[in-house]
């Protein structure tokens, strides 16, 4: 699957499971799900042609359905992901966030995935993911390379190919000591605003001792 397939079928898994009052989906729906700005990553903006085109593309794949008929004004749309793979209820959970939200922890996987399945603890979705990626017929998740200066370790679904390699630049450390370098200047000017007042008291003490003294 590529990109835009990968953020369409993921909103039907995911729709399915948390609002099932409106799913199957309509195509502006779909849409919309795409383009949430939250749970997603990357925020994307697909126009109807785009979600459409992937639609088509997932139904020749067996991927996806469609629903019409009199009760339906407009075609709805269905996924079949956990039929073709024999998904699980955990399964399905974990799947459905790594292909809405991209490379993560154990941990963000249990906690942003409970709205779907809630795992008892980090070692059952840990164990999940491990027997999805030691699977017979063929791995539905890896694991991806430590990132520097980290210990977890973070996954990655297998539904478009071998994930990216991950990059690193320096913009988040250039943002860290721009952070630094203001707080530090903020410091500075508290430590000499505090400095002035001090000494404004000191001034003001010493008025008042003189006032003292011309009444002694």
């Amino acid at each position: 699957m590529n990109p835009v397939e990968v953020r369409v079928i993921g909103c039907l898994l995911e729709k399915d499971i948390t609002t099932p009052e409106y799913y199957p989906m309509t195509l502006n729906a779909l849409v919309n799900a795409c383009n949430q700005k939250s749970n997603r990553d990357p925020v994307v903006s697909f126009d109807e042609p785009t979600v459409n085109e992937a639609l088509t593309s997932l139904r020749q794949k067996g991927l996806s359905g469609i629903v019409t008929g009199p009760g339906n004004r407009v075609p709805k749309f269905t996924h079949r992901l956990s039929e073709r793979l024999n998904l699980g209820r955990r399964e399905h959970a974990l799947l459905t966030e790594l292909m809405l939200r991209g490379y993560q922890t154990v941990g963000e996987l249990r906690t942003r995935g409970a709205r779907m399945y809630d795992f008892s603890d980090l070692d059952e979705a840990d164990a999940c993911l491990r027997a999805m990626m030691e699977r017979e017929s063929g791995a539905l998740v890896t694991q991806m390379p430590h990132r520097p200066g980290t210990k977890e370790v973070r996954w990655a679904h297998l539904l478009g190919g071998a994930p990216e390699p991950e990059t690193f630049d320096a913009a988040p450390v250039a943002s860290f000591v721009h952070a630094s370098t203001g707080a530090a200047d903020r410091i500075a000017a508290l430590e000499a605003e505090t400095a002035a007042l001090r000494a404004e008291i000191e001034g003001l003490k010493a008025q008042f001792a003189e006032f003292r003294k011309q009444f002694e």
